[in-house]
């Protein structure tokens, strides 16, 4: 990279809720945030659930984000790359946005070297262990014989079923997303500590937790969270030799 550009992580904009005008606003708000950094920008990594929920249907996609997608592609048209990872609620990405956009999408965690760094960067859904019943769900939600029994419904009734859905796990999941457990039962810094038995990682990056937060792993490994957009407006930059967890303040 070069010494003048930044890569930049940002997770969890759950584009759709609560409401139609609150999520506006925050889309709103991303954009500036995105225009705020686009001069310095070499990569964005967007690590899962920007849509609250998310599906192709052969010639259909959700209404909404027209502002989001937009930026997306001007950035890319720009030569800025943009990754997109599959989160929990907009896992059901089969292709439209790398056409229509240009970006790369991630359905699993990757490992890669930035500079002298390595990073794993991952959405975290079903990562770490126990969560039987969530990864019970989320390998339905992965299926594809699930996947394309769903898309037989009408976009009406399936968009109103999933957001209905949706709605309804936000109350047990965002009360559970705001308390820290510790280092000892949180099961991505479990999850972080066993990838680095198996080789070393600098950084450890991961959204779906919604906590924004950087701790060290070890002298030499530090796992980050990138929060949400709902409450923290939260982001991380490298700058080619540490990230830095940060806010958006919008002017």
């Amino acid at each position: 990279m070069s010494s003048s550009k930044h890569i930049y992580f940002a997770s969890d904009f759950h584009l759709g809720v609560p409401n139609h005008s609150e999520s506006i606003e925050r889309e709103k708000k991303i954009i500036a945030w995105l225009d705020s950094i686009s001069n310095d920008a070499s990569d964005i990594y967007l690590v899962g659930d920007l849509f609250d929920f998310w599906f192709e249907f052969k010639t259909v996609v959700p209404k909404g984000f027209v502002r989001l997608l937009g930026k997306l592609a001007e950035l890319s048209d720009a030569g800025i790359k943009i990754h997109i990872f599959h989160g929990n609620h907009d896992l059901w990405q089969f292709g439209y946005l790398e056409k229509e956009i240009g970006c790369v999408v991630y359905s699993k965690p990757i490992t890669i070297t930035i500079g002298e760094k390595i990073f794993h960067i991952a959405h975290g859904d079903g990562l770490g262990p126990k969560q039987f019943w969530f990864k019970f769900i989320l390998g339905i939600y992965r299926n594809y014989f699930f996947q394309r029994a769903f898309a037989f419904f009408h976009p009406n009734i399936g968009i109103t079923i999933a957001n209905w859905f949706s709605h309804r796990s936000k109350k047990h999941t965002f009360t559970e997303n705001a308390t820290y457990y510790g280092d000892d039962k949180e099961f991505l810094m479990l999850y972080a500590k066993s990838v680095l038995k198996q080789q070393h990682i600098d950084y450890f990056i991961f959204g779906h937790r919604h906590l924004p937060m950087t701790k060290p792993i070890s002298n030499t490994s530090n796992y980050i969270n990138l929060g949400d957009w709902m409450s923290y407006n939260t982001y991380a930059v490298f700058n080619g030799n540490e990230v830095v967890l940060k806010t958006f303040n919008q002017k």
